[in-house]
């Protein structure tokens, strides 16, 4: 069956495109041109993913993302209007897995939907993966801190995977743009430094109470072991 994905968008024009493009490219599409209906379906799980643009009517695409992220892990592309900077942090913190800002080229969408869709295939190794109290589950895309479990989103949880193979060493931010968000690391990019501040909240400190998570100015980050990784 070809990946369903869900496009919100109240661009009459602009979703007929992106339809076309989309079902060459092999994915069966539904459109909704509602925030509120937007959300609905979103919920419904009937989708591999979520294109979401911010502006709507009745509920924004940023309402949204709150209303949907307490108990849905679907990954969410939003789409926002050029030098829009704080809507696309917001986004991000609200949950969002990527942005693209309007007008856009419908190959770099295609590349990021593939690049999301990746991250969120079925991962058959059963590989556990512990630093500390935090035990990552790979295969069952599961997390526990202690014994409570962490929801994270699909990049939340790459994420987290390439810094706990790599605990106690740098992790540079090209390499985390490569690896974890597909593509190669752009000028000025932020989605790294949200998304690693996403994680830090929700893993909460370490038991001597300094972060999980070390930024190294300027050149990426290093997720620290006190007791070692396993």
């Amino acid at each position: 069956m070809p990946p369903r994905l869900l496009l919100v968008d109240d661009d009459v024009e602009l979703t007929e495109l992106l339809r076309a493009v989309l079902v060459r490219e092999g994915f069966e599409i539904e459109v909704v041109h509602d925030g509120a209906e937007g959300l609905a379906r979103a919920r419904s799980g009937d989708h591999a993913m979520a294109i979401l643009d911010l502006m709507l009517p009745t509920m924004t695409g940023l309402d949204v993302l709150r209303a949907l992220r307490p108990a849905s892990r679907l990954p969410v592309l939003v789409l926002t209007a050029r030098g829009d900077d704080i809507d696309r942090i917001v986004g991000l913190e609200l949950g969002a897995d990527d942005y693209l800002p309007k007008p856009f080229n419908a190959r770099e969408l295609v590349a990021r939907i593939r690049s999301i869709l990746r991250r969120v295939e079925t991962v058959t190794t059963s590989d556990v993966l512990a630093v500390d109290d935090v035990t990552l589950h790979v295969g069952a895309r599961r997390v526990r801190r202690d014994r409570e479990e962490v929801v994270l989103t699909s990049v939340e949880l790459a994420l987290l995977e390439l810094l706990m193979r790599n605990a106690g060493k740098l992790v540079e931010r090209h390499v985390i743009a490569e690896q974890v968000l597909g593509r190669r690391l752009s000028p000025f990019e932020r989605s790294i430094d949200v998304h690693v501040s996403n994680l830090r909240k929700k893993l909460g400190p370490g038991r001597d109470g300094r972060d999980r998570i070390q930024t190294v100015r300027g050149s990426g980050y290093v997720y620290v072991a006190e007791g070692g990784a396993r």
